[in-house]
């Protein structure tokens, strides 16, 4: 998996939890972290809060899923499909 890869998945899913990124690319969740860190610092991601939920049926059986949320940058009109990250 590629840092891209990371990224479009959350562009098209907005809210994921890093157990269900594992579980998509079959990633470590450490090593995810540190691909989500690199996401963070350009702006592009933010871990929310813990106690969040993904919004799609708040009722995982998670006590409390680490959740990441895309973010779009100004002037974006859909998620990104290619080019740098």
């Amino acid at each position: 998996m590629i840092l891209a890869e990371l990224r479009d998945y959350l562009a098209e899913h907005r809210r994921v939890s890093l157990q269900d990124m594992a579980h998509r690319f079959d990633a470590d969740m450490h090593a995810l972290r540190g691909m989500l860190a690199t996401l963070e610092r350009k702006g592009r991601v933010r871990k929310l809060p813990a106690g969040s939920v993904c919004g799609t049926c708040a009722r995982c059986d998670q006590a409390a899923p680490e959740l990441y949320e895309w973010v779009d940058a100004p002037g974006d009109a859909a998620p990104p499909t290619a080019g740098p990250v």
